[in-house]
């Protein structure tokens, strides 16, 4: 078997691994093996082929995975769904209480409930979503 069919098979085991684990280091290794895989269809030596091989992997890891792993673990830059109401501004529609009230955010209903049990919130008033469980907005009068 030619040696860039080896490197070839071995690039795309390691693509095939990076897909399932997401780690950023096994797609570069197979990056590295593809490289590889090109520096042996030249017909160049064992040799110079794992030279390349190493250098290719080393400099990767080292230089790129970094980068990789920050974009793998950051939160995304905008939130979406029910996360993006908090914080916003609502309506009272209905007198909110501890145990229920209506809202209106961002020109939708919502069911409430005052965050601070204590708290009866009159129609009209101004209110800050803190959090949503399930369908309901916990809400805290604006100062």
């Amino acid at each position: 078997m030619d040696s860039w069919i080896f490197w070839l098979i071995l690039a795309a085991v390691l693509g095939v691994a990076e897909i399932f684990t997401l780690t950023a280091a096994l797609g570069l290794l197979g990056a590295a093996a593809l490289l590889t895989a090109a520096v042996a269809a030249i017909g160049l030596p064992t040799g110079i082929q794992m030279a390349a091989f190493i250098l290719a992997s080393v400099s990767s890891l080292i230089l790129l995975r970094p980068v990789a792993r920050r974009h793998l673990t950051q939160p995304p830059a905008q939130r979406f769904g029910v996360s993006a109401l908090v914080g916003k501004p609502a309506y009272v529609t209905h007198e909110v209480t501890a145990r229920n009230g209506r809202v209106r955010i961002g020109g939708e209903e919502w069911s409430a409930r005052a965050y601070d049990e204590s708290l009866v919130i009159p129609p009209g008033a101004t209110v800050d979503v803190i959090e949503i469980e399930g369908a309901t907005a916990l809400v805290y009068p604006r100062e």
